[in-house]
């Protein structure tokens, strides 16, 4: 019988080298394609939501397109080799993988993923533990070691371009696609599709794309050299300052306390909230009773650090990169100028407290290059256990810490104190049982929640403000406080909200418990300093003499820039060609912790003596930190442990931080176990019965022994 083809006439299998003639032909615009996907899923990653990342992609569609044209410029690397397919993998598999990253962060910090973390990877990577759960590391690790594993069979099995590597055309082609995105990125800046300052880095990830915002803060740092920067430059910017007016010796006595408030404003500027009562009404009567006014900063919702840096340096964030926390990056390397230094050489002792972790920030090292002699964190403070329903410490503790800091020397102390109990995230459901202050007006009832929450925590701050200014009033030195929050909350303001139409500013009061004249006026923060050393009559230092001479001139901005780059990036020539300033041998606490000795507590407990210990103090054996139970600042406590002789013992302060590291020890204590008691037996007299020393009476007598008693007869 004959076979029938059923077969529609015309219709062929398809040639499989003809796909992949046709792919080769189509490879850019698929590949462009395949970005474009990619930059999606890593926009959902980060946003913890594909819906969300969708209305991105919608909403913005060029900033989106730009995103992935960064991606896509990145891969255009496959053009030249073979195994393309795995080439395309490994850059999607690195670009995945930060998408990754920074959604993971985006969990348990406001700030994203930036350039200077990158530096920090080794230690992320010993810390990973901290975050993820043992089973998440094991799911991590094998996610990973599969990656590898593909990578290999890939590259041994995989498939290979067949055809001609024509470099010369596919290397002036990528140098093209490179030049393009170079364009494309300038006209996007002059069009203000993009931006390149950054005044709150989570929100400009949010509005201008993760990989464009990573590669500003990894590509974008530090101060561009200025036009014509040279030595004669710099002299005539100290020349054009004109004639700097002595230091008056007579007020170098003044205590010069600043006080950063985290997150502190007046939230009745804010239009549609009401309150049912005011939130801050000591910080209000301070502003009608001493200098007050609007108080610029760098920073909106987070970057508490970079506010912190313009009030302490005198320098200005707008000419560092976008994004960037001179914490992490010059101040990582070198020394800078700053009020510490300068109050230090009249004679100031110079102390910063803060209420949180040390090495947030990265204080701990950066604090000893600003020039403070003591820095007391939260692990060197007695008593830490008041706290927000956030876990955030309470504010109130620092005034002590305050006065400890100022009565440990004898003559003035510069102290900088940075607050933290408003400090966000604020719970969008009920937290306080009983808020002092009702808040209603938000766009929801979850928002009022969180409002409610905030403006409770600013409630309780201004209470702090009046019981350290009612306190400083009897101090029997004088002192002047400057007061001002560091930034507004991260509640999605935007300049509409806002009744003075600025999203940039705080309020400050600088108070005194002496005489000083009422003048109100706005200013930024790294003006403060200098106006507050020139109303003491203090006219020391580069940058601080440069505000008190330049302020509202011409090109007082642009000499600026100048000034700072030669002071942290160029030759130095204010200085004469060197930097004068040198790391301090910065002393975490007033008061160190004293290891003065062990004792035995029953059982395998022993108690730990000593002075100034904390919650954050752990006894070290052999260089094991043992688990330690606080009992008091004389007194530890610690149980299930054997100790051998000639172990090495200290004391260490812990970092309450996830990495857990030692801040600190005390001098290290060879441990001596204690000789048993003997019970000496009595001696045996040669008829066989002990010999007993004679009793002494209370005058010092021998007191007879007894005779021994009569044995009776037995009755009949």
């Amino acid at each position: 019988m004959k076979k029938i083809n059923l077969k529609k006439p015309g219709l062929k299998k398809p040639d499989r080298n003809q796909i992949i003639r046709i792919c080769n032909l189509l490879s850019v615009p698929l590949q462009f394609l395949g970005c474009c996907v990619l930059y999606l899923v890593i926009e959902a990653l980060s946003r913890h939501s594909l819906f969300q990342a969708w209305n991105y992609m919608t909403e913005s569609p060029l900033i989106f397109l730009y995103n992935a044209f960064l991606i896509f410029t990145t891969s255009l690397v496959v053009y030249l080799v073979r195994r393309r397919i795995l080439a395309r993998l490994i850059v999607g598999s690195f670009w995945f993988i930060l998408g990754c990253v920074n959604g993971f962060l985006l969990t348990s910090r406001v700030t994203p993923f930036t350039g200077p973390d990158l530096k920090l990877i080794t230690d992320a990577i010993r810390i990973l533990n901290k975050y993820l759960s043992p089973v998440m590391v094991v799911v991590v690790l094998i996610a990973i070691a599969a990656l590898l594993c593909s990578f290999v069979w890939m590259f041994r099995k995989g498939w290979k371009f067949q055809g001609k590597l024509r470099y010369w055309v596919n290397i002036p082609l990528i140098l093209v696609g490179i030049l393009a995105f170079a364009g494309t990125t300038r006209l996007a800046l002059e069009k203000r599709i993009l931006s390149n300052y950054f005044g709150n880095i989570a929100y400009a990830y949010q509005d201008y794309g993760y990989p464009y915002c990573l590669a500003v803060t990894l590509f974008d740092t530090g101060i561009s050299e200025p036009t014509g920067y040279s030595e004669e430059l710099m002299d005539e910017i100290v020349e054009s300052e004109g004639e700097i007016k002595a230091t008056k010796e007579k007020n170098l006595d003044v205590n010069i306390l600043f006080l950063q408030l985290e997150t502190f404003i007046d939230p009745t500027e804010i239009n549609f909230l009401e309150f049912s009562e005011d939130p801050i009404p000591n910080f209000r009567k301070l502003m009608k009773k001493y200098s007050s006014g609007y108080y610029k900063v760098p920073a909106v919702g987070a970057g508490t650090a970079n506010t912190e840096f313009e009030s302490i340096t005198g320098m200005s964030l707008r000419y560092f990169g976008a994004g960037e926390y001179p914490y992490k990056s010059i101040l990582k390397e070198t020394t800078c100028e700053s009020a510490p230094y300068v109050l230090k050489n009249l004679g100031y002792a110079t102390h910063a407290i803060h209420n949180n972790e040390a090495n947030f920030y990265g204080r701990r090292s950066v604090f000893s290059r600003l020039g403070f002699d003591t820095f007391t964190s939260e692990e060197y403070m007695p008593d830490i256990s008041d706290t927000t329903p956030m876990g955030w410490v309470k504010d109130h503790i620092l005034t002590d810490e305050i006065f400890k800091a100022m009565e440990s020397t004898q003559g003035p102390d510069y102290v900088y104190t940075i607050s933290v109990q408003g400090h966000g995230d604020y719970p969008t459901e009920p937290m306080l049982s009983d808020p002092t202050i009702k808040v209603t007006g938000a766009e929801s009832q979850e928002m009022n929640y969180a409002w409610e929450y905030y403006v409770n925590q600013l409630y309780e701050m201004d209470q702090f403000i009046k019981e350290l200014t009612d306190r400083l009033k009897e101090f029997d030195e004088r002192v002047v406080l400057v007061m001002y929050g560091d930034h507004l909350p991260t509640m999605d303001l935007k300049v509409e909200d806002m009744k003075n139409r600025y999203l940039f500013q705080t309020k400050y009061v600088m108070w005194s418990n002496f005489k000083m004249k009422k003048k109100d006026k706005n200013l930024a923060a790294y003006q403060m300093a200098a106006e507050v050393f020139n109303r003491l009559g203090i006219h020391e230092g580069n940058v601080f003499n440069y505000h008190q001479t330049r302020k509202g001139t011409r090109n007082y901005q642009l000499d600026l820039q100048s000034l700072q780059y030669d002071i942290l990036y160029g030759d130095r020539y204010v200085y004469g060609g060197e930097n004068p300033f040198s790391a301090t041998a910065l002393q975490l606490g007033i008061y160190p912790a004293v290891f003065e000795r062990i004792e035995p507590a029953g059982g395998d407990s022993y108690f730990v003596y000593g002075e100034n210990f904390t919650a954050s103090s752990r006894l070290e054996v052999n260089g094991e930190l043992i688990d330690t139970k606080y009992i008091s600042p004389t007194r530890l406590l610690v149980q299930n442990l054997e100790l051998e002789a000639g172990a090495e013992l200290d004391v260490a302060m812990q970092s309450n931080s996830s990495t857990k590291k030692v801040l600190s020890r005390t001098d290290v204590q060879i441990y001596q176990a204690p000789e048993p008691e003997v019970t000496p037996e009595p001696e045996v007299s040669p008829t066989g019965e002990a010999d007993l020393e004679p009793e002494t009476s209370p005058t010092g007598e021998a007191t007879p022994a007894p005779e021994p008693a009569s044995t009776p007869e037995p009755e009949k």
